[in-house]
């Protein structure tokens, strides 16, 4: 089975704004996902079950909350946006250690959340964005709205389930 990313879901408005910004500044032809907060790269996809069954409780018990976009992230090749909600953390940290037998190193490391805008251009490039966007960047907030689970295909996602925060699930 191919493994299983965890994401934050977006109210809609939001999950746009950062689409159009990600479509607009991405090389062409490399941007093959939608704009993402990822919470894990890497889960097990034999374990779909157990993990569907985890994050239904979860989004069941948490009502959406707000992240802010509190600055920005030079990535070498790219822009991000470094995001901050204490909710996020909290949950964050309650999955990884529900799920610390089933982690990648990359995924029991430090969690530092952001949206990823630009990757994978020229670095004179993704310089001269981060400064551009430096310039006239102020905090924002965004709305969290669910847990979104997708299996990793080596390129695009295939979506597996979605968890509307203090909602139901879809499949």
């Amino acid at each position: 089975m191919p493994p299983l990313i965890l994401t934050l879901g977006l109210h809609p408005d939001d999950q746009a704004r950062f689409d159009r910004l990600r479509t607009l500044h991405f090389p062409a032809g490399r941007n093959q996902v939608p704009a993402h907060i990822t919470l894990f790269h890497h889960l097990p996809g034999a374990e779909l079950p157990a993990i569907q069954a985890l994050l239904a409780a979860e989004a069941a018990a948490i009502p959406p909350f707000p992240v802010e976009a509190s600055g920005l992230r030079f990535l070498g090749h790219g822009v991000a946006y470094d995001l901050r909600a204490p909710a996020l953390t909290a949950l964050r940290g309650r999955l990884a250690r529900a799920w610390a037998g089933w982690l990648t190193p990359q995924d029991a490391q430090g969690f530092r959340p952001h949206v990823t805008i630009q990757n994978k251009a020229l670095p004179a490039d993704a310089r001269a964005l981060h400064a551009a966007m430096q310039a006239g960047f102020a905090p924002f907030a965004v709305r969290a709205a669910g847990l979104r689970l997708w299996h990793y295909l080596g390129g695009p996602w295939e979506p597996a389930g979605d968890h509307t925060l203090g909602g139901a699930a879809t499949a």
